[in-house]
């Protein structure tokens, strides 16, 4: 959210209500889109043209068509940090996929955005993962330096614009141009038109182009930072499951030091304590998604953006 929004320029209020409300009059469970979310505008639509769903927005289509494809169930058994055969308690890409997912609605409900772009964004980012973690992209990416090398973002792209085989009439997932955009930028801007990414969506670029330098939606930031606030809790959480970080292994850690030693003090953790470990974790996750949230109304606050544009 931080850079986009504290790049781009001001607008006249854009809530739905007239207020300059961001999230913070929300009761629980509220939802309240405004109308700097995606769905206030209508989508710039697909590459293959297809009648609207009478059922589901066109961000829903996308999820549920990311949910139903092969290469998502694919991330069951692709490594996060342990092999899958470790255990059973450790993250996989699906399941972190998953988390990521929970932690992007959670945002951008608070933020007045779509939820479904944001989750939809969130179940895809990880599509094109290598086997094996990073360790795996490091050593596919050197096996295929003569052809280019590989870049998990990229091959994400390539597998929703045509790697996927599910439906007569296209290759892909035909997903909307959001989403398309969101997936490409969830690392940011793709200033460098030679990286993996930019070559990625070139052959899709002809239809609409992509807008490669700028920020993307405030969806897909929301996702970006889910993605970072999930694997930051959960590499700490199965590191101490694992026995390979103990609570005294976390002092002095600038989050994890602190909120371990609060733990300790209410109970002294025993070894492989998963009580213990998960009030770690939850309590991380409460205190980032917490600081992303505020920070972002404050930027929505200072932006006061009137459509998806704005923000």
């Amino acid at each position: 959210m931080a850079s986009k929004l504290n790049s781009a320029s001001g607008a006249q209020d854009g809530t739905q209500d007239g207020t300059k409300d961001y999230g913070e009059a929300l009761k629980p469970g509220q939802r309240s889109p405004a109308g700097y979310a995606a769905s206030a505008a209508a989508s710039r639509g697909r590459v293959f043209r297809e009648p609207d769903c009478p059922t589901r927005s066109p961000f829903q289509r996308d999820r549920d068509r990311i949910l139903h494809s092969t290469s998502f169930r694919r991330l069951t058994y692709k490594t996060q940090v342990f092999l899958f055969h470790e255990g059973d308690h450790y993250r996989s890409r699906l399941t972190h996929s998953l988390e990521v997912a929970q932690i992007a609605r959670t945002i951008a409900r608070q933020l007045r955005l779509d939820e479904d772009l944001a989750e939809a964004l969130a179940l895809a980012h990880d599509l094109g993962h290598s086997p094996f973690g990073h360790a795996g992209e490091r050593a596919l990416d050197s096996a295929m330096r003569p052809f280019g090398g590989f870049d998990h973002n990229a091959q994400s792209v390539r597998v929703v614009t045509s790697l996927e085989r599910k439906y007569l009439a296209f290759d892909g997932l035909n997903l909307t141009w959001e989403m398309l955009e969101g997936l490409v930028k969830h690392n940011g801007p793709v200033g460098n038109r030679d990286s993996a990414v930019a070559k990625a969506v070139s052959r899709i670029e002809h239809w609409k182009p992509l807008d490669l330098d700028s920020w993307a939606s405030a969806e897909a930031q929301a996702a970006s930072l889910a993605d970072d606030i999930a694997y930051l809790s959960h590499d700490v959480d199965d590191g101490l499951r694992a026995h390979l970080l103990s609570f005294d292994a976390l002092e002095g850690a600038a989050l994890a030091g602190g909120i371990a030693a609060e733990v300790a003090a209410i109970a002294p953790p025993s070894p492989g304590d998963g009580r213990a470990i998960y009030e770690v974790t939850r309590r991380m996750i409460t205190a980032m998604l917490t600081d992303v949230v505020t920070e972002s109304r404050r930027r929505l606050r200072a932006l006061a953006p009137q459509s998806p544009d704005d923000s």
